[in-house]
């Protein structure tokens, strides 16, 4: 468990580290030549790679998106009267909600 543990964590800080670098290389190659921005250094690409972690949660959409296909699938598979059991139950712990489920569009 522990070895597995750290060579799990070994491989992040890899790819951590190479993605940084290519961040780093693409931003130098195109941007200053593109748009006349400076060249950045490695820590500025890691930066901006964690940066864009917080503004839009994640390089592939993030855990969120699994929850969403999950709840569209089984929303579904239920039948009217489960739908409108549901509802009612997500009233009595969320309060009332304006929003149809029906509505929401189902993720790509």
């Amino acid at each position: 468990m522990r070895l597995r543990f750290l060579k799990f964590a070994a491989i992040a800080v890899v790819a951590v580290a190479v993605f940084s670098f290519v961040v780093m290389s693409l931003w130098n190659w195109i941007l200053p030549s593109v748009t006349g921005w400076h060249a950045i250094t490695y820590w500025q690409a890691l930066g901006l790679l964690i940066l864009s972690k917080i503004l839009f949660g994640g390089f592939r959409g993030g855990p969120g998106w699994h929850w969403r296909r999950r709840m569209f699938e089984r929303w579904e598979k239920m039948t009217p009267e489960e739908r409108e059991k549901f509802r009612e139950g997500m009233r009595g712990r969320c309060g009332h909600r304006t929003s149809d489920p029906e509505s929401l569009q189902h993720p790509v």
